[in-house]
């Protein structure tokens, strides 16, 4: 009995390994000069025939490959490719879950209402095979989110190529979520309700509710803290303004409400999630410096009135007013549909935004928004060395064929399991 309990662990040990992500790669030891491809900086500006070089993890060279400059260590040919800063998904519960239709592997929505202590992070799992297959497609950063309840809790910033969650963050905690009520609701059906739209009456005291829950959490911070209250502690880097807050609103009511309290509240680090019908309250968006995270483009529209395309048209209206737009992936399937980050961010160049300025919902602007352009999101000496080389055009399903890509100078693996199944049956009918 003992053995057999022995050669059952070795069995479950060695399914285990088989089913892991690829070991990371090691910290940079060799420099990389990239030469001869097209560079998409991710703030505008493109460079024909460019170099780049990099060591150490850090940019050392971004300019044209005819500056009289030496090359450095291992010498890429990009002649004909381009090159891209790495894409970053906000608003995304990657790596959170694993498969939906089992509940043990589910770990975004926890038990309650004001969860503001909840940290997302300590769940991430960096081996998810999920997360695994955004390489690919260049996607190598995210804002892991957690969903549900009133607040939800904190996100925090990740880069898709580490051991576990501690070696993965970026940005531990970068902000709390808050789920604004709707001012409508539907009729509920089931009971003989009428199925439309109508004014929400429970709106005034939900929202009430929040701004109550935030007045008691700076009493209790201005106090002497007894009793110890774990979700107030959790407000006090919000609350001094070291922390952002993403509202996820929808409707101008409720992105009007929700600016004007938290500018009351003196909580000025805002953001608006999904802001569905923002194109109504732009200027009031733009007065306040608010940033939005908008949804992605493949969605019809909310009501009978609205353009059909206006879902298509939302990020260069927003822009056009002046707002800092980066792109989000709440909503059905976002976990595997993350991957095509870049054609929703396509989509909207199509309508109207033009390619390098929907690179940027993306690069520049989700860097800004997260607080880590300092760090990420353009190709820029000094900044990480986390970028990729492209076939061709990375917003077009088409031409996305990623032939490297490195994170913080290492140069990552990437297969995964899907490019394992595809090589395995492609050479299925050759012989």
């Amino acid at each position: 009995m003992k053995k057999q309990f022995i050669y059952i662990l070795l069995g479950f040990l060695f399914i285990g390994n088989l089913s892991a992500q690829q070991t990371p790669a090691p910290k940079q030891k060799e420099a990389f000069s990239i030469e001869g491809a097209t560079a998409h900086l991710g703030n505008g500006t493109v460079i024909e025939n460019s170099l780049i070089m990099f060591s150490n993890g850090k940019l050392d060279f971004v300019g044209s490959a005819n500056s009289r400059i030496a090359r450095k260590g291992t010498i890429i040919n990009g002649k004909g490719k381009h090159v891209y800063p790495g894409f970053i998904a906000a608003n995304t519960s990657l790596g959170l879950a694993e498969i939906d239709a089992v509940r043990a592997t589910r770990d975004f929505d926890e038990v309650g209402g004001y969860l503001p202590h909840i940290r997302s992070i300590i769940a991430y799992n960096a081996e998810s095979k999920v997360v695994e297959t955004m390489r690919p497609n260049g996607v190598l950063m995210a804002q892991i989110t957690p969903r549900g309840g009133t607040i939800s809790g904190t996100s925090s910033i990740v880069q898709f190529d580490a051991w576990n969650w501690e070696d993965a963050a970026m940005v531990f905690d970068d902000a709390i979520h808050i789920n604004w009520p709707s001012s409508f609701s539907r009729g509920r059906w089931w009971l003989g309700e009428d199925a439309g739209l109508k004014p929400n009456k429970t709106y005034p005291e939900a929202v009430d509710k929040i701004v109550n829950y935030i007045k008691d959490a700076k009493n209790y911070l201005a106090g002497d803290r007894t009793p110890k209250n774990l979700p107030f502690e959790a407000m006090e880097k919000l609350l001094n303004g070291k922390q952002k807050l993403f509202v996820h609103a929808s409707g101008e009511k409720p992105i009007t409400d929700v600016i004007n309290i938290f500018k009351k509240l003196n909580i000025n680090n805002l953001v608006l999630v999904h802001a569905e019908g923002a194109d109504k309250v732009a200027d009031l968006i733009k007065d306040n410096n608010v940033s939005v995270i908008v949804n992605r483009a493949h969605r019809l529209p909310n009501s009978e009135d609205e353009d059909y395309d206006l879902p298509y048209r939302t990020a260069k209206i927003l822009t056009d007013k002046g707002i800092v737009v980066g792109l989000g992936m709440e909503g059905d399937m976002e976990r595997m549909s993350t991957r095509n980050l870049p054609f929703y961010a396509g989509t909207y160049a199509a309508y109207g935004l033009g390619k390098e300025e929907a690179l940027k919902l993306i690069t520049s602007n989700t860097a800004k928004i997260l607080g880590i352009d300092n760090q990420v999101g353009t190709l820029e000496v000094g900044k990480d060395a986390t970028l990729f080389i492209s076939e061709g055009d990375a917003l077009d399903m088409r031409t996305n064929i990623i032939s490297q890509a490195f994170i913080q100078g290492r140069k990552i693996s990437l297969e995964t399991h899907q490019t394992k199944l595809w090589k395995r049956y492609s050479n299925k009918y050759q012989n």
